[in-house]
């Protein structure tokens, strides 16, 4: 079994570009605000969320292991 993820977007960062519902559509859309959202927070670790992730142009989207909270994106420093 692999790593699930917890998938947070701010919602006071996200701009909606939906650069993420383009790399992950399966994961992500957008309201009618025009606001990102996960469609499901918790998720199989996944190369498409992840893409989505370090392609929000505002940073919007985090990524935390489910089971210990350590940072997936952005990495910690």
């Amino acid at each position: 079994m692999g790593d699930r993820w917890h998938v947070e977007v701010d919602r006071t960062l996200c701009i909606g570009s939906a650069q993420c519902v383009h790399r992950a559509s399966r994961s992500f859309r957008l309201d009618s605000a025009r606001q990102s959202h996960p469609l499901t927070p918790d998720v199989d670790a996944d190369e498409l969320v992840l893409e989505a992730a370090e392609n929000c142009p505002v940073e919007a989207i985090t990524l935390t292991l489910l089971e210990s909270g350590e940072a997936v994106f952005p990495p910690e420093e």
